[in-house]
């Protein structure tokens, strides 16, 4: 499997006890503030060592793999004096005055490049979702709650659905996109359409565009969904780690 360092050209200029903690980052260990800085940065907010999508885009902040106090200030002019911001990465503790709101401990899994494809999908029933189709995508995921979804989260990336008598029964696509890598997210099929293996199919349908751009798909779910977790373990993707999903509030 492919990693990916970030790159610091500037690295001989840092002090050697964090040049060395920033050299051991991967863009994935802080995916959310890498998608931001990079192919992400048209729908980022950011201010200095913080930023944020827009708001109706994704929920998600980041601060930068070095969390210094300037970076927390940062994140503070960001969000307001009160304001929320969500938080995806291994735990941090906030400075005084921060209130940690909810913490919801993830699992993140990577599909390794030697997984093999299958090619029995019934590629015929997806279609790719447009700007016409976000209603319908809005009241799918109202119904099926797989996680946050907003108006213009379709602007993140590619999705595929799937149809039944003119009706979207379910969908899948790509979210947070650090360079070199792709997030498979939004994953869900309406409950009277669930065994069909649509989610499945889907999956692999997004991970052949992935790999088609020379990226590695990867993923995010919560500890207590372990029916996903076995559905990605069966897709061959592989746990990377444990992160949490922080929802902090501003002083």
């Amino acid at each position: 499997m492919r990693h990916r360092s970030i790159e610091v050209p500037f690295v001989e200029s840092i002090a050697p006890s964090t040049r060395a903690r920033i050299l051991r980052v991967h863009v994935l260990d802080n995916p959310v503030w890498h998608a931001l800085v990079g192919p992400h940065a048209a729908l980022a907010e950011r201010v200095g060592d913080a930023a944020r999508y827009v708001s109706d885009a994704a929920v998600f902040c980041a601060l930068a793999d070095d969390v210094t106090p300037q970076a927390w200030d940062d994140l503070r002019t960001l969000v307001g004096a009160g304001g929320a911001a969500f938080l995806v990465r291994e735990a941090i503790d906030p400075p005084d005055g921060w209130t940690v709101e909810v913490t919801i401990p993830c699992r993140q899994m990577v599909l390794p490049s030697d997984a093999t494809d299958r090619a029995d999908d019934a590629s015929e029933l997806m279609l790719v979702l447009g700007a016409d189709d976000v209603p319908e995508m809005l009241a799918l995921v109202e119904r099926t709650r797989p996680g946050p979804f907003s108006r213009r989260t379709i602007e993140l990336g590619r999705y595929l659905g799937v149809r039944d008598d003119g009706n979207l029964v379910a969908m899948a696509g790509e979210r947070l996109h650090p360079s070199g890598y792709t997030e498979i997210s939004a994953v869900c099929t309406d409950a009277d359409q669930r065994g069909r293996g649509l989610a499945s199919q889907l999956v692999r349908a997004l991970v052949r565009g992935i790999r088609g751009r020379d990226e590695t798909p990867f993923l995010h779910l919560t500890m207590e969904n372990e029916n996903a977790h076995r559905v990605y373990d069966a897709l061959g993707f592989e746990t990377r780690g444990f992160p949490e999903v922080q929802a902090i509030r501003a002083p």
